[in-house]
């Protein structure tokens, strides 16, 4: 799967359009998808706060997971198990996430993703257990 029809896939979707997502890398020989989020008034964790809800952020290292498998799959694929670490305020003009696939089996991905800030200070970091059977 390539740039243009993974960030088509985000635009499609009605929720993932919402945050904003785009496309930074795709590295199919390291199994790599960055993506960034803006911040938009609706994902603030309260008003004036200035930071991230961890709910995007979590749902952020979702579909970044979810992406970094695709690329090798002819379509997205169900999420088995997501889990995530808050590790400081996500603060700043947006966040990006890297998803690194770990292992790609017949039925099964583990993705890891690291979530940054604008001044590149890790805020989040998450693994995801995808099935690799799309549907």
């Amino acid at each position: 799967m390539e740039h243009d029809h993974v960030q088509q896939t985000l635009d499609g979707s009605p929720a993932i359009s919402s945050w904003g997502l785009t496309v930074r890398r795709i590295d199919h020989d390291e199994g790599r998808v960055s993506l960034r989020m803006p911040f938009l008034p609706h994902l603030e964790r309260g008003k004036g706060s200035g930071q991230f809800h961890g709910g995007p952020i979590a749902s952020l290292i979702d579909v970044a997971g979810d992406a970094a498998i695709a690329i090798y799959l002819d379509g997205w694929v169900p999420t088995i198990n997501l889990r995530v670490d808050y590790l400081r305020p996500a603060t700043g003009a947006y966040l990006d996430a890297h998803a690194t696939v770990r292992r790609r089996g017949r039925t099964i991905g583990v993705v890891d993703i690291d979530v940054l800030d604008d001044e590149d200070r890790l805020c989040a970091v998450g693994r995801g257990t995808y099935s690799t059977i799309v549907g």
